[in-house]
C-alpha cells in the first residue's frame, strides 16, 4: 500500500460533487478534494454517452483508502461509480505530512 493516494470519482452535478467532497473531508477520509467540471464520453447500456460531469480528486493517506472507497460507494448516486486510486510516489513533504494529519481519525 502506498503511503499516499489520489482517488478520482465523477458525479452528475456540482451539488452532488460538493456533498461527496464535504462528506469525505468531514469524515477525515480525505485531506483535500478538488472538484472540476469535465465532459465524459463512454458507453452505458449499449449506447454511446456524452455527458457533463464533475470530477473529484481526493488526496488521502494509504491507510484511509479502504474506508474512503466504502464511503464513496455508500454515498454515491451512480449504480457503478468510477473510483480509481493512484499511488502518490512523491511530492512536497510538508504537504504530504499535512495529508496525514488531516486524515488521522479524531480521537475521543
Amino acid at each position: 500500500m502506498a503511503d499516499h493516494v489520489q482517488v478520482v470519482t465523477t458525479t452528475d452535478s456540482e451539488e452532488s460533487a460538493a456533498a461527496l467532497a464535504r462528506g469525505v473531508v468531514e469524515a477525515r477520509l480525505g485531506a483535500c478534494v478538488q472538484v472540476v467540471p469535465i465532459r465524459s464520453f463512454y458507453v452505458w447500456d449499449g449506447a454511446a454517452q456524452d455527458d457533463p460531469e464533475w470530477q473529484l480528486q481526493i488526496k488521502t493517506s494509504g491507510d484511509r483508502l479502504d474506508p474512503l472507497i466504502a464511503h464513496l460507494r455508500a454515498h454515491h448516486g451512480y449504480d457503478v461509480p468510477e473510483i480509481i486510486a493512484t499511488p502518490i510516489i512523491g511530492g512536497n513533504p510538508g504537504y504530504l505530512s499535512w495529508v496525514d494529519e488531516q486524515t488521522t481519525p479524531a480521537s475521543g
